[in-house]
């Protein structure tokens, strides 16, 4: 059994737990505050991760098999994260902007865990003559095409790692504060309209994945959370006592 995967994924893991830990002073909250919003980010993100499988596979749902398939994504776990800690802040009436916290280190451990898939060899990319090509033995067994491939899982590597430097940046300049998870987001989801293009999904409508429609829609929304989100904190500052 190859334990690479796993080990990767739990460094990805145990990283952001100590980002988040280190960085802890960037929110005003208690201790338990903190945990139950952790709690219900993860959660959120294990289910919205596998939200798409189990709606793709009713058989699967009803036996329960489908929650233990290895099927998962990282877009609707971003997307199940961030409705998680907005519910569990509105369960436990938390009014603290949280997201400039959580941005970065979620970011790094992406990353990190994008070079786990590329270990193991999943979600890989389409057939390509280009110099960095790689073989993955998976996509040669699933598709029976032997051809080096684009290494998507390294591309997006890059993307989280690079969006984690600007994310650090913008929270240190004090550049879109309350809205930076907002902007990572959207920017995964852009990215993944465009690197769908050179993975093997199967095209579900007018030649999209269904990533690529998921990310049509999300966007919109994100951008429609971000401008309310702009708007309230526009009209709390005006209403503050002049000086």
């Amino acid at each position: 059994m190859d334990l690479r995967y796993p080990l990767i994924m739990a460094t990805a893991l145990v990283l952001c737990a100590y980002l988040l830990r280190i960085r802890r002073d960037a929110v005003p909250l208690k201790a338990g505050e903190r945990l139950a919003v952790g709690i219900g980010a993860f959660c959120s993100a294990m289910l919205g991760a596998k939200l798409p499988f189990v709606l793709a596979d009713w058989e699967g749902l009803l036996s329960g098999a489908v929650w233990f398939s290895s099927g998962k994504t990282i877009m609707c776990g971003l997307v199940g994260a961030y409705f998680g800690v907005e519910f569990t802040k509105w369960a436990l009436e938390i009014r603290v902007k949280t997201g400039d916290w959580f941005a970065m280190p979620v970011a790094v451990a992406v990353g990190i865990g994008r070079i786990g898939c590329f270990v193991a060899g999943c979600c890989y990319g389409t057939p390509t003559e280009l110099p960095w090509g790689v073989r993955f033995a998976t996509a040669d067994l699933l598709e029976g095409v032997d051809a080096p491939r684009h290494p998507t899982q390294l591309y997006e590597s890059f993307f989280h790692f690079t969006m984690a430097a600007i994310l650090w940046h913008l929270q240190k300049s004090a550049i879109w504060p309350g809205h930076l998870v907002k902007f990572y987001i959207i920017a995964y989801l852009v990215y993944r309209l465009i690197s769908e293009t050179i993975r093997p999904e199967a095209r579900v409508l007018a030649g999209l994945t269904g990533y690529q429609w998921c990310a049509i829609g999300l966007i919109p929304v994100f951008a429609f959370l971000w401008y309310r989100d702009a708007q309230r904190m526009r009209e709390s500052v005006s209403q503050l006592p002049a000086r």
